[in-house]
């Protein structure tokens, strides 16, 4: 898969090819059919096929106090998309000229001229363009015009409820993974490199992988039973902690991860965090010595539940 970051790396239009355009935050059950969709348009039609994300997320931009976080982040979803046979990731920065653009010049400009868009899937409630005016109407207007298909992306539904963000979300707001999961088609995970942090867990007794999770507010936030793939073929037990570590003041949000039984150097290292069961809320402890009591007491809670799964068969 090749990543094009913003129109001026695109210096000549891709080959003729296949769209589609969205958040895919998170890439659930219901992003998944639509890129199902995409490749065997492209399959088809011996097509190039080509998945359009925005950096930030529009409702990131047009109201970032009140947009919703996000599930996932970008290495997620370039993570997610390079496993897919996605021929290209065209990633738009979204700010004011392209918020500003025309519904009839974001086709011409980016589909037509810069993407050589032949077929297009698209839900039937998509919106683009200044003031959203653009619509999947609008979209088979101007595939007449310039000589595009325009396919609608069917919505998902799993007991009777669409397959959304906004659902995986509120799952994970309740502490209910194990629907989270079934609505992901996976576990819900984030990712990264281990890099080095304060060694903070380490003097407590309690060595940490830790990844940053850069400037994305994210909805996951915690103590945490998880699993960890990534080192050597192994898919290792720990607790996780994700949140920006009050007890020691701390502003940006790290993931650190306790992993059980295991004692290697494993900086550099890309690994894959899965969430399984929320121990507790984050909290501002009054000492190092109550953090390391709550830490003992985590551990406990984590092995308790990876006995408890292993005797339940899960």
């Amino acid at each position: 898969m090749q990543l094009i970051r913003g129109l001026h790396n695109l210096t000549r239009p891709l080959p003729d090819c296949v769209v589609t355009i969205g958040n895919f935050d998170g890439i659930h059950l219901g992003h998944q059919h639509v890129l199902e969709q995409l490749k065997t348009a492209a399959i088809q039609r011996d097509l190039s096929s080509t998945v359009v994300i925005f950096e930030p997320q529009p409702n990131e931009f047009f109201a970032p106090a009140k947009a919703p976080k996000r599930l996932s982040r970008f290495r997620e979803k370039l993570t997610y998309l390079k496993s897919q046979d996605i021929d290209f990731l065209f990633c738009l920065k979204f700010d004011q000229k392209l918020a500003s653009l025309e519904a009839n010049d974001f086709v011409k400009s980016i589909l037509i001229n810069g993407l050589n868009t032949h077929h297009l899937v698209i839900g039937d409630d998509f919106r683009f363009g200044k003031n959203r005016l653009g619509d999947f109407e609008l979209l088979r207007q101007c595939g007449r015009e310039f000589g595009f298909d325009v396919e609608n992306s069917d919505t998902l539904l799993i007991d009777n409820h669409r397959v959304s963000s906004t659902r995986i979300r509120e799952c994970i707001q309740k502490d209910d993974f194990e629907l989270a999961e079934q609505l992901l088609g996976r576990p819900y995970s984030l990712s990264g490199k281990v890099s080095h942090g304060q060694k903070l867990g380490r003097e407590l007794g309690f060595p940490t992988i830790n990844i940053k999770m850069g400037d994305k507010t994210l909805i996951v936030k915690g103590i945490f039973a998880v699993r960890v793939k990534g080192i050597d073929n192994r898919v290792l037990q720990g607790v996780a902690s994700i949140g920006t570590r009050p007890t020691v003041n701390g502003v940006d949000t790290i993931l650190e991860v306790f992993i059980l039984n295991f004692d290697q150097d494993v900086y550099g290292y890309c690994v894959e965090v899965e969430f399984l069961y929320k121990i507790r809320e984050e909290l501002k402890f009054d000492s190092l010595e109550e953090l390391t009591s709550h830490m003992k007491d985590d551990i406990i809670k984590a092995k308790h539940y990876f006995t408890t799964q292993a005797t339940s068969g899960n």
